[in-house]
This record gives structure tokens, sequence and C-alpha cells, in this order.
């Protein structure tokens, strides 16, 4: 298998705790430039995990001139955009870190150049790699649910805001949890529907947290001034089909009912939830029963029951669609609804007032 030619620009903490080294992990990857507008972090990148010789750069622009394939794009929300476009503009296939955008405007954009180039773009949802994840996709599949006309979006922490980097900052996010961690919820939601036609979406927004001290986060008491996005976002939405999904996102909130990046179905032939692993709920010759798969060995794609993680699972298929021209699993245009759904949600919580689509 020959070695795929990559930069990445971008090498704050998603970089180092799941793209860099699940490449590394990979083997098939030869990471020749680095960027980042802390020229310490490209270093430190390039250290741990680079090419002998490999290139270091504060200008993304520069990096684009190098000789590599393909570009991971893992900078803040607001530039995902930009960069990924002149990316793809100057021959580059592009990995860009979720949310696809942080507009709704940007990530139409990133599609259009992905076609008019002809160059690959796929979105960094990982969580549709776990096992139970890949299980429910084919049962979905398959019909084993039936029409699934009801479902649920869960991304709730209970106190667990992050404090580091710029994921407090509005500007540069776009929001807080429901732009952060409600995206990985919902697209798992959307994908396991194989549903992309929203009608409507409707939202309440609220900071209701965010001033307080002596807050019990997990990661250390946040500091309010600079804590302008939401601490928690709710969604309801209808789809074309009359299908609908509500979506819940916070990272601080007082409930004890903490699920993250999970999705409940509800079918016309049995439902599914992610509650202490994966269940899957139905009637079975007049009685109520319970499905518990063991999804510790095999039958399932990309899992055969070792050490392989998610972000492990994303790189190969990134590179087999790049080099071995197979098929993402993650798409643009899915992503781009995701992106859409988010804003209108956003949107919704602003105005008091729900938001259609195509009007």
């Amino acid at each position: 298998m020959r070695k795929l030619k990559v930069g990445v620009i971008g090498c704050g903490g998603i970089a180092n705790r799941k793209h860099l080294p699940a490449m590394e992990k990979n083997g098939n990857f030869e990471i020749v430039a680095f960027c980042d507008i802390i020229r310490e972090r490209a270093e430190k990148a390039k250290a741990e995990f680079g090419e002998q010789g490999a290139a270091v750069y504060t200008d993304y622009k520069e990096l684009l001139k190098e000789d590599v394939e393909a570009v991971y794009v893992l900078t803040p929300n607001s530039s995902h955009g930009p960069i990924s476009i002149d990316a793809m503009e100057a021959g580059k296939h592009v990995m860009c870190e979720k949310p696809m955008a942080k507009t709704s405007a940007e990530a139409e954009a990133m599609l259009e150049a992905s076609e008019r180039t002809g160059k690959l773009l796929t979105i960094g949802y990982q969580n549709r790699y776990r096992s139970d994840s890949q299980y429910l996709k084919r049962a979905c599949e398959s019909g084993d649910l039936g029409e699934v006309y009801y479902a649920k979006a869960h991304a709730v922490r209970r106190r667990a805001v992050p404090t580091w980097g710029v994921f407090l900052d509005a500007e540069k996010q776009g929001g807080g949890p429901l732009i952060d961690i409600g995206t990985h919820a919902l697209d798992l939601t959307l994908w396991m529907m194989d549903n992309y036609e929203p009608e409507m979406a409707v939202g309440s927004v609220y900071r209701k947290l965010a001033d307080q001290t002596e807050t019990g986060n997990a990661w250390g008491d946040w500091d309010p001034d600079i804590f302008t996005v939401e601490d928690s976002a709710f969604g309801f939405i209808k789809m074309k089909n009359g299908a609908t999904i509500s979506l819940e996102s916070s990272w601080a909130l007082n409930s004890l009912d903490v699920r993250e990046a999970e999705t409940t179905l509800c079918g016309t032939k049995a439902g599914a939830d992610m509650v202490n692993g994966l269940r899957i709920n139905r009637v079975n010759f007049g009685k109520q029963c319970v499905e518990t798969p063991d999804l510790g060995k095999g039958g399932v794609a990309f899992y055969d029951g070792n050490a392989e993680k998610p972000a492990d699972v994303e790189q190969r298929v990134f590179y087999d669609a790049v080099v071995n021209g197979k098929t993402l699993v993650v798409k643009p245009y899915q992503a781009l609804v995701v992106t859409r759904i988010l804003e209108a949600i956003y949107e919704s919580g602003r105005t008091g007032q729900p938001v259609y689509f195509d009007r």
C-alpha cells in the first residue's frame, strides 16, 4: 500500500488527540507539512508525528503549495470554509473537522468547490464508526426497524464545559454545545434515518448557567467574561416526509440524564436506543422484548473486536477513498444538511419563530 502525503492545518487539541495519533497508527500516511498560527504548536506536532524534514508554516496558503494529495483542516469553525475551499482549489482532497462550517452559506460553498474541482471532501463525524452505530445502521438499512418516524438526538453533559482554546468564543466557533456536540448527535440521527430533507425547525437557545462561579465543571471553572456562547440548546425538526426529531444539547445543565453522541429511534417495527449499550425493542409473538447485541467481536463493518477506535477507522476510510477510489462514508451534502438545521435552531432561538427550509 502506497503512502499518502498529507498536510495538517491546525495543530491544536483535535489534531493531537484524534487525527495525528490515528494517522500514525495507520502507518500509510506521510505527514510532510504542518501549519498553525502559533508556530510552536506546529513545531511540536512535527516533532512527534512528522516525517523527517517536514515543513512548518504559520500561513496555510504556503502549506497549500506543498506536494501533498490531501489536507486536514483542524481549525476553529470560522475558518473551515475558507481553508477547505482554498485547499480544494489548490488540488488537494480535504478532511475537515466537524462541523462542516460555521454557516450554511460557507458549507454550500465548500460543497460547490468539491463538485467543481473534483476533489474529495469529508467531515469528521467519527461516531458513525462506533460498533453500536455500525450495527444500528445495518439494522436500519435492512428494514429491521421499519419506518423510523420519530427520533431523538442526544448531546447532554451535566457540567463539562471546554475551557481551553476558542470553544467559548461565539465569533470563532459560531456557537456552543449545539454546534460542538449537538452536531455529532444530529449527524448520527439523520444518517440512521437516511433522511436529509428537513421541512422546518424550531428551537430554544439558553445562556442560563454561564455566569455562575464554583461551577463543579469537569475541566475547572469557566470564565463568564469570555463565555459568549450558549450553555444549552434544544430543537425540534420536522422532516418533509412527516418524521420528527428532537435534539438536546448542553455543556452545563442541571440534569442527571447525561448522554452524548447518541440517538434514539422509533420505527413501525422496532425501536432502538444507546442506553448502557445498544438496545433494540420490539414485540415478538405478542410479547414485548429487548435485544442487546454483543458488539465485542466481529460481525460489524469496520470493527473486529480489536483495539481499533472510531478515529482509526475514519483515517482508513479517508485513505481508501483518496488512494483506492472507495466511497466516502461521510458525504459533504449530508454534513451540509446538519449545518443548515443547526443554523435554523440558532435562528429560531434568536427570533422566537420557526424556520422553514426551501422558502
